[in-house]
């Protein structure tokens, strides 16, 4: 009997009931947005005490073997992995949550691959010591040493199907041990890939962006300048009076420039109640994705001190929702997304190349178009500007870039841009974008725009800076207006 049914009935039980509540935590952290945050603790804290409980149980108990201990850390693994990733992500360390996410898919291959070539090594023991059995079943007396060796032989040129036998016919007739690993290892490493991608697709699957509801008007945001003239009064004094006077200085006529931003609309599209769109909800908050790819640093400037900055401003700026803290998908990810809850606009940066699938680029190309999203993209190098441009290529092949004219309406509304501001002009000075039947599909800022919002400002003045932040609020207001425009439009043809 395993060691780990000789443990206490209510150990067990509560460990079975705290399994499926976890699994069911799980995937409504998945899912996103459905609870707080910091509820999703509740059943996601419990896992490192039922871990300790059993690790102590197992430690006190002297029958317990090397291999249970193994299969008690396999099993507690995936637990303290995500309970890792789900702490790192709620206090908003975003590039701790992406180094526990790499890391601990890592680890969880790793496992596998692990316990894979013990099964096959197992399995083939078996095999051989079963021919082996089949040999001597007659008794030593019956079998010469000779004939043994030749009768194993005949048996071992039987070759059939089964993998976990290294006389397997596909495994040919030199170095199969090799051979039958190497298939093991590319079938395993195939299907792990193929499960992760798939849970990660089915994961997604539920998740929707909800815009707030309300309202606004497609107008720039009035700046007033008021000039107050302030006037010292003036002392004429006899320098030959015999009564002594203290001069004042000269007086000056100082000018005080007050300049007073006035919110003389709510900023947001539609005809409803306060900063928000119509085809919003009540729960529906303001979000900056930012989309995760392979091949470069694409969490340039992410979280905490970056996007999040960006995201708070955008708040401030224009009194609408939005969401605690910036995120991350995979651009795969887009496609899990529903036509009329996809996310408005999101965000892709970084300074190295851009690593991409034709499926990821299928998918983005769907996003743009079908979805009516907005790509909002940032040059944080000369290298990304080459390699974004050969993106657009791929994703785009229709459509050429053209420089976003200072008087459009992205430039104007809710904040007139006087000039573009910039940190960096990795690929020139002018906005570029892509644009079919008079929408913007793509907004890219060549001149490190992200760097303005983090920390910091990467230190450039002050007028940079809050023009960088005037200027992504413009961009993420301008996709969340056009995406609402589309969803009347389809509400209306409906």
């Amino acid at each position: 009997m395993s060691v780990f049914a000789k443990a206490p009935a209510k150990l067990r039980q509560a460990t079975m009931w705290y399994c499926l509540v976890w699994v069911v935590a799980l995937v409504v952290w998945r899912i996103g947005d459905l609870v707080p945050a910091w509820l999703l603790a509740v059943p996601f804290l419990p896992s490192a005490g039922f871990g300790v409980a059993w690790l102590l149980w197992l430690r006190k108990n002297p029958a317990t073997t090397q291999k249970e201990w193994t299969i008690a850390g396999t099993l507690l693994y995936p637990f303290w992995w995500q309970l890792s990733v789900f702490l790192a992500e709620l206090v908003g360390l975003q590039e701790l949550r992406q180094g526990f996410t790499t890391t601990g898919m890592f680890g969880l291959f790793l496992l596998g691959l692990g316990w894979l070539v013990w099964w096959v090594e197992r399995g083939s023991r078996r095999i051989e010591q079963a021919r082996l059995d089949e040999l001597l079943s007659h008794g030593p007396l019956l079998v010469s040493p000779a004939s043994a060796a030749g009768e194993l032989d005949r048996k071992k040129r039987r070759r059939g199907w089964n993998p976990l036998d290294p006389n397997a016919w596909y495994y040919g007739s030199g170095s199969r041990k090799l051979k039958q690993s190497m298939l093991a290892l590319l079938t395993y490493t195939i299907s792990f890939w193929l499960t992760v991608t798939l849970i990660s697709q089915i994961g997604g699957c539920s998740r929707i962006y909800e815009m707030p509801a309300g309202g606004g008007q497609q107008k720039t945001i009035a700046q007033t300048v008021k000039i107050q003239k302030v006037v010292r009064k003036k002392y004429v004094v006899n320098p030959f009076s015999s009564i002594k006077f203290s001069v004042p200085p000269i007086d000056e006529i100082k000018l005080q420039l007050q300049e007073v931003t006035a919110h003389q609309y709510v900023v947001g599209y539609g005809e409803g109640t306060g900063a928000g769109f119509a085809g919003g909800t009540q729960r529906g908050k303001v979000r900056l994705i930012r989309l995760d790819y392979d091949g470069g640093d694409w969490n340039l400037n992410f979280g905490i001190g970056g996007d999040n900055n960006m995201l708070m401003e955008y708040g401030l700026l224009t009194q609408q929702k939005v969401a605690d803290k910036s995120e991350a998908i995979r651009i795969s990810q887009l496609a899990s997304f529903p036509k009329d809850k996809s996310p408005p606009l999101v965000f892709l940066t970084g300074q190295g190349s851009i690593s991409v699938s034709n499926n990821d680029i299928k998918v983005l190309r769907e996003y743009l178009i079908d979805k009516h999203g907005l790509l909002f993209a940032s040059a944080g190098s000369a290298h990304f500007h080459n390699q974004f441009i050969a993106l657009m290529n791929r994703v785009l092949p229709e459509v050429r870039p053209v420089p976003v004219p200072l008087d459009d309406s992205i430039h104007r509304v809710p904040f007139a841009i006087p000039s573009i501001p910039y940190v960096v002009p990795h690929g020139g000075k002018e906005p570029l974008g892509w644009s079919t039947d008079g929408r913007w599909l793509v907004y890219y800022h060549p001149g490190d725009i992200s760097d303005a919002w983090a920390d910091g400002h990467s230190g450039v003045s002050a007028d940079i800076y809050n023009g960088c932040y005037q200027l992504g609020a413009n961009v993420i207001n301008y996709g969340h207006v056009e995406y609402s425009k589309w969803l009347q439009l389809r509400g209306k043809n409906k």
